[in-house]
């Protein structure tokens, strides 16, 4: 999409990136002072996450999380897949509508709206839907380049081998878009799984909504929050380097 950078424009980049590790360094050790003297990173503060029952409670909430971010994940998916492969006028102007709201007011009308109509759904699935709904547009713009990254040519050997249209896109055209996509529905999963945090705004009990409470339970909410923090953070780094190592091997595989 890009003309590769210069040696010019390297070493501003080069520059700028050391310029921000250094500020934010410089931030970090602010902030690790003013804990220091704030008490917050005594030991007593902190003991209480070695303990098993603490973690046996987050990974509890972790699990909630995993589980509501696969179902969204499906559904999602097989809208996308639905959306791309129907391409008109609804399904461009729902993807491009979807993709501009916000997915906590699609939330917020699940937990609020609908109920009013009737239709009150359980947490999970006020939880699920809306997320589903939302990044369906991004599944479908995934799968429209990974279907547009496909030579031609390979559906017009199939179409003229007699192959109905929609047979040849399952069985020749989506095989092989896989091999582009994947790398990017890995990384579309971080940024779901990112989402599932919005459970506690329907008090699903998913990591982020049992940090709170274990934060109400024991008072210590900056250390309950930064140990939340870096399970995410553990978690999305995992999906990353997958991310990064399925398109080394895609590389590989197109030389």
């Amino acid at each position: 999409m890009f003309d590769a950078p210069g040696p010019r424009s390297r070493r501003r980049i080069f520059w700028v990136s050391a310029v921000s590790v250094l500020v934010l360094a410089g931030l970090v050790a602010l902030g690790l002072r003013q804990f220091a003297a704030g008490g917050q990173l005594d030991a007593d503060r902190w003991r209480p996450y070695l303990t098993w029952p603490v973690w046996r409670y987050l990974l509890g909430g972790l699990w909630s999380t995993v589980v509501a971010a696969c179902a969204t994940g499906v559904l999602a998916m097989a809208g996308g897949l639905l959306l791309a492969l129907r391409p008109n006028r609804f399904t461009r102007a729902y993807a491009e509508v979807m993709r501009t709201v916000p997915v906590l007011l699609l939330v917020y009308v699940m937990l609020f709206v609908l109920p009013s109509f009737g239709v009150n759904l359980p947490l999970f699935w006020k939880l699920v839907v809306p997320l589903a709904l939302s990044h369906a547009a991004s599944y479908a713009v995934i799968f429209r380049a990974g279907v547009s990254a496909v030579d031609p040519g390979q559906r017009e050997a199939g179409l003229s081998l007699g192959m109905p249209d929609g047979v040849v896109t399952r069985f020749v055209v989506l095989p092989q878009a896989v091999r582009h996509m994947t790398p990017l529905l890995v990384t579309q999963a971080a940024s779901l799984l990112k989402d599932t945090s919005l459970g506690y705004v329907v008090s699903y009990t998913e990591l982020l909504f049992n940090g709170r409470v274990l934060a109400n339970y024991n008072g210590l909410l900056i250390q309950t929050f930064i140990v939340v923090a870096f399970v995410y953070l553990v978690v999305n780094l995992a999906l990353s380097r997958l991310a990064h190592r399925l398109e080394a091997a895609r590389a590989r595989t197109a030389r």
